[in-house]
């Protein structure tokens, strides 16, 4: 039996040589793979950006499905196109397998298509929707509009709020405010329609303080609604489209119930799933991520395996030994001549903010004096980045739009311990975070696989 690794490497290049047929079954090939070595290999964009080339190739050949001799010479552009993409990105993809398959298939589709290495190399073109498409199809089926399948007798449904942003800060489904460690990859979101995962990294170097440097969303394949589609935002690249290049559910008849929009570019996209009645904002400001969702109970609790909820940060919150408790850290500040946070395992910020600045800082962004405006006012301490105030701004602006219940906007107390029925189930294994998540994503990567 050959190693795993060995194995996904075999199918891969299997799913290379079957791809002389055609434009579209070049893409179906690649992007049939792809998910797996996004699981397997999460480090394929970061720095190595293989999965940019792959998703432009895609989005420059998803037109045509059937390849004549009329266009073989505008497939052998894209080819080109990709290839010089793939060399740019060389140097920083040494031993990356995704990379390395992803030469040799080129190689092979060259030879296929007859293909001359020298040729024109134009930018791929975006794909786009036919005119009529920016809304959900007449004959969509009911069932791919949440809203719409209710029945009239039937209660509405009811809508609940997660996000987290800044150093990082969580508000839970519960309307639980928590101040977090995290460092590393953690479960936001899993459940039996999607799956997100935020990775953290440190702010300052030696420093408690982490921030959002990536973040993957996983839409599971929906009956005759979507197909499965993958999102991935990192610093300094938010994308408006998915890791495929597509920009809305894939080819079933529901597919615009599925739909990426760019609000500011490379800032503020927004992603709106009408099928499970779920809408998530991304954001990157300054360095960092945000992200915000807005979901029906009914989505948030399907999960069919209940204990594997203690994974489900934004349903259970962070575990008791990741938390932070920043009130108390507040009151020490105030108290000790309001100077800034120091200590043996922290590296001065780049600019000093005493406690005094950092609240008058927070005050012109964040007037009222709720849990937004003391976590901005943590983070300028701890890190000295004004951007962090910004991103509590905008987290808040998030929750105006996304939270169902506007009396509960502002959150003014918050405890260390979870909330009851919060705490993670005792019967779980006490393994890094990161390894659960592993192993989890790797079973349904396998599954795929078979």
């Amino acid at each position: 039996m050959r190693p795993l690794r060995e194995r996904i490497v075999v199918k891969a290049r299997a799913g290379w040589m079957g791809m002389g047929r055609g434009a579209g079954s070049t893409a179906l090939g690649l992007f049939q793979i792809l998910p797996v070595f996004l699981c397997i290999f999460p480090s394929v964009t970061s720095p190595c950006k293989i999965l940019k080339c792959n998703s432009e190739f895609w989005a420059a050949t998803s037109g045509t499905h059937h390849l004549g001799a009329e266009e073989a010479p505008e497939f052998c552009t894209a080819l080109r196109a990709y290839a010089h993409c793939t060399r740019r990105t060389a140097r920083t993809c040494r031993g990356d397998l995704a990379y390395h398959s992803a030469v040799h298939g080129i190689d092979d589709l060259m030879v296929q298509h007859n293909c001359s290495k020298d040729g024109p190399t134009s930018q791929p073109r975006l794909r786009t929707l036919p005119p009529g498409d920016s809304q959900e199809r007449s004959d969509s089926p009911e069932i791919c509009h949440y809203e719409k399948s209710f029945h009239k007798h039937s209660a509405a449904p009811n809508y609940t709020h997660c996000g987290l942003f800044g150093d990082p800060h969580l508000r839970t489904f519960t309307d639980t405010f928590q101040t977090c460690k995290v460092q590393g990859a953690w479960p936001l979101i899993d459940n039996n329609y999607l799956n997100v995962q935020v990775t953290n990294t440190p702010v300052l170097p030696g420093s408690s303080a982490t921030a959002t440097s990536k973040l993957t969303i996983i839409f599971k394949s929906f009956q005759e609604c979507v197909d499965q589609k993958v999102y991935q935002a990192e610093m300094d690249e938010l994308p408006a489209a998915f890791a495929d290049g597509s920009k809305n559910g894939g080819d079933k008849h529901g597919a615009n119930s599925l739909k990426i929009t760019e609000k500011v570019s490379g800032q503020h996209i927004e992603i709106q799933a009408k099928y499970i009645g779920t809408t998530i904002v991304v954001r990157q400001v300054g360095r960092y991520l945000t992200f915000a969702v807005r979901m029906p109970e009914e989505v948030v609790n399907a999960v069919e395996d209940r204990d594997s909820q203690g994974l489900y940060l934004c349903l259970r919150g962070c575990p008791l030994n990741q938390q932070i408790d920043f009130q108390t850290f507040r009151s020490a500040q105030a108290a000790e001549g309001r100077t800034r946070r120091k200590g043996p395992s922290l590296q001065a910020p780049p600019e000093a903010f005493t406690y005094e600045s950092a609240t008058a800082k927070c005050r012109e962004k964040l007037p009222v004096e709720d849990l937004y405006f003391q976590s901005c006012v943590f983070d300028l301490l701890t890190t000295g980045d004004v951007n962090f105030m910004l991103a509590a701004y905008y987290a808040f602006e998030d929750v105006k739009m996304l939270h169902s219940n506007k009396d509960k906007l502002h959150l003014y107390e918050r405890t260390r311990d979870l909330a009851p029925g919060n705490a993670a189930p005792s019967g779980l294994p006490q393994s890094p975070p990161a390894l659960w998540v592993a192993l989890l994503c790797l079973s349904q990567c396998w599954l795929g696989l078979l």
